[in-house]
């Protein structure tokens, strides 16, 4: 995995990951903007700020007045494939992303310009369906720029766009004061994975993904402000193409190149408890549960005990203002020997908001 730590460059742009540097850390600031259109449409625009620049994170258009059950979407906007996905860095109940979403996805999940079209069917409880055609940028699984010279003998040439494509089935039903919610995702893409810039090892892969996801979230309320909430994904993915090895001194040549797989599983599970409108407390267990990487060359590297351990307090003084300790214990990075590292982590974070603020999803 890619940009873990750090700062890490990525279509020509330098992106620092959240709590990169011991110390302080300016995460970043958040804009939104949202208005109804006209009867037939809704606008909504998410913009991050932050010390590297600026960036658009979200900005999409809503049908509003489609009938049976149909919803359309079309912009820039975070897939709603899984469950986690869907939601912005200070809606999730830790301050960074489990092992299996930040390794086979990156810190930016799948944020994609596409189009989406749901359908939610007439039944006594929730039911949707959905599919997305997305361009197929992703940083760390899919992608569909040429790698090397575009003109001179590429590397590897694009991938027609749009090239990712995204499909999802959705339930929940409620029993007594417990709700209960799962999901089924697929999104199958190219991969056009360039890293010929590191400065370690520069290499690319050129190929084809499929990404699998199951997700499911159980909570009980107690009463208003009190609940139990279970939380958990499973990921897996297949990816299938030629790994190419880049010349150090010159980005656009290859030194050799050999077909390679991956398939690699992650899972997260956490707990979160709510005791009121104020406190909040979670512990959380993810890692890496497989790990297979097959080429036609010198085995790769491919550890199988990578796994990470967090736990977390929080205290809102309100709706718009949280603070949260969390810790971490990470036995999922390796150094450039191949020895496993363990790092403990602290994490003080705050998360202040001001303005009027849509309620986030279930």
């Amino acid at each position: 995995a890619h940009g873990l730590l750090g700062t890490h460059s990525h279509d020509g742009t330098t992106h620092a990951t959240y709590n990169a540097n011991e110390g302080f850390n300016l995460n970043y600031a958040e804009l939104v903007l949202s208005s109804s259109v006209d009867p037939f449409f809704s606008m909504q625009g998410v913009f991050h700020l932050s010390e590297h620049g600026f960036e658009i994170e979200e900005t999409y258009f809503t049908s509003t007045a489609l009938e049976n059950g149909l919803r359309f979407k079309g912009g820039k906007f975070n897939s709603n494939f899984g469950y986690l996905n869907q939601q912005h860095h200070h809606a999730w109940d830790f301050a960074d992303m489990p092992l299996a979403y930040e390794s086979f996805l990156g810190m930016h999940g799948i944020n994609e310009i596409g189009v989406q079209l749901q359908w939610t069917a007439p039944t006594p409880f929730y039911l949707m369906a959905g599919v997305e055609v997305l361009q197929g940028e992703n940083e760390q699984m899919f992608g569909n720029d040429t790698i090397g010279d575009f003109e001179n003998a590429p590397i590897a040439k694009y991938a027609s766009a749009p090239s990712l494509y995204v499909g999802y089935i959705k339930s929940s039903f409620d029993i007594g004061d417990t709700t209960i919610l799962g999901g089924l995702s697929y999104a199958r893409g190219a991969s056009r994975i360039d890293h010929s810039s590191d400065e370690e090892n520069p290499h690319a892969f050129s190929g084809d993904s499929s990404l699998y996801g199951a997700d499911l979230l159980v909570k009980h309320y107690f009463d208003s402000y009190s609940s139990l909430k279970v939380q958990s994904e499973y990921l897996y993915r297949d990816m299938k193409g030629t790994q190419f090895t880049i010349d150090p001194t010159d980005a656009t040549v290859a030194l050799g190149s050999t077909p390679m797989s991956k398939k690699q599983g992650g899972v997260y599970a956490q707990l979160i408890y709510t005791y009121d409108r104020n406190w909040g407390t979670g512990v959380r267990y993810d890692a890496i549960t497989k790990n297979k990487i097959t080429k036609n060359a010198p085995a790769a590297f491919a550890p199988s005990n990578m796994n990470k351990y967090s736990a977390m307090i929080e205290y809102h003084t309100s709706e718009f203002a949280r603070f949260r300790l969390q810790y971490n214990r990470n036995n999922a990075l390796y150094n450039e020997d191949n020895k496993q590292q363990y790092i403990d982590t602290i994490i003080l974070q705050a998360n202040i908001s001001i303005g009027a603020h849509a309620a986030h999803s279930f």
